[in-house]
């Protein structure tokens, strides 16, 4: 199948997003079908969207995938739609990345399973689109906590695991675009921007460890996380780039695969940025343009 240009159809409710399960197996593909053969991936929140995608593409080029998240049903729908593509059944680990105990629980499971992880693609994350002002002390924490912390936990338990069996690592994390600032989601632009430069730290703490860590941030992605967005936002949402267009999980997909495979090897401590040039061009509100910024009023004069 060829990849075209994602669209919002009319829906009553809310916008169909993504691609099918079939799209996933079929999408034409830059890389080789035994790429990762043999090599072990973990994607957490790999039920859906960016993670799912990653799940599909890295499942395709043979690596034995494993994804966690906190929603089982959807692990197991990606799971039987992965082992209806390839013949291969991923392992499947409900859990919080915010629990540090759950994170040594999902690393027992698949040590004991498969005895190592050679890809820790770190995907888990959420938010809401709110302005800051007026954010709660539980709202502030629970982002925080989620995209920060839970990606620290997931990291450094298994870089501790790498160094006990001296075996070289590879992590990617999936961030944003912070560059300048995220007006409506202040609070994931505080943890990514925390997510990034840890990762330029650790990039260079660990790389006598042989442990790779780099991050992708992914521009004005189409998937099922658009759901969380007001209709208005997402009418807007392809302006915000010079390319004047969406771009979808296949695009942040392949760029992970790039770091995987061979073609990263002498990555490391960067940000891969997939945005169709959003960082030179402007912002993204979430939550709608306001009018004082050239929102929809002075649009429509």
């Amino acid at each position: 199948m060829n990849k075209v240009d994602p669209i919002i159809p009319a829906d009553e409710a809310r916008p169909k997003f993504d691609f099918t399960n079939h799209e996933l197996a079929t999408m034409q593909t830059v890389y080789r079908d035994d790429l990762l053969k043999e090599q072990v991936v973990l994607v957490s929140g790999g039920g859906s969207g960016i993670g799912k995608g990653i799940a599909f593409l890295a499942a395709r080029l043979g690596a034995h995938v494993v994804i966690c998240g906190r929603s089982e049903d959807k692990l197991v729908e990606t799971c039987d739609a992965l082992e209806e593509a390839t013949g291969r059944r991923p392992m499947h680990i409900p859990m919080s990345i915010r629990e540090p105990e759950q994170v040594e629980s999902l690393y027992d499971a698949i040590f004991e399973r498969h005895g190592r992880v050679d890809h820790l693609i770190n995907n888990a994350g959420g938010q809401f689109p709110q302005d800051a002002i007026d954010f709660s002390r539980k709202g502030w924490l629970s982002v925080i906590d989620l995209n920060l912390n839970g990606t620290w936990w997931m990291t450094q338990t298994l870089a501790q695991r790498w160094r006990e069996q001296g075996a070289k690592g590879n992590v990617i994390s999936i961030v944003a675009n912070v560059e300048r600032g995220m007006p409506q989601a202040a609070h994931t632009c505080a943890a990514r921007a925390g997510v990034i430069y840890l990762s330029k730290t650790l990039a260079t703490e660990w790389a006598p460890l042989d442990i790779r860590v780099n991050c992708v941030a992914p521009g004005v992605i189409e998937s099922e996380g658009f759901r969380v967005y007001p209709p208005e936002a997402l009418a807007r949402f392809h302006d915000a780039n010079p390319m004047k267009r969406r771009g979808d999980v296949w695009d942040i997909a392949e760029a992970c695969v790039y770091l995987m495979g061979p073609s990263g090897d002498f990555i490391t401590g960067e940000l891969l940025v997939i945005d169709g040039g959003q960082a030179q061009n402007g912002a993204v509100w979430p939550a709608g343009r306001p009018d004082w910024f050239g929102g929809p009023q002075s649009d429509r004069s």
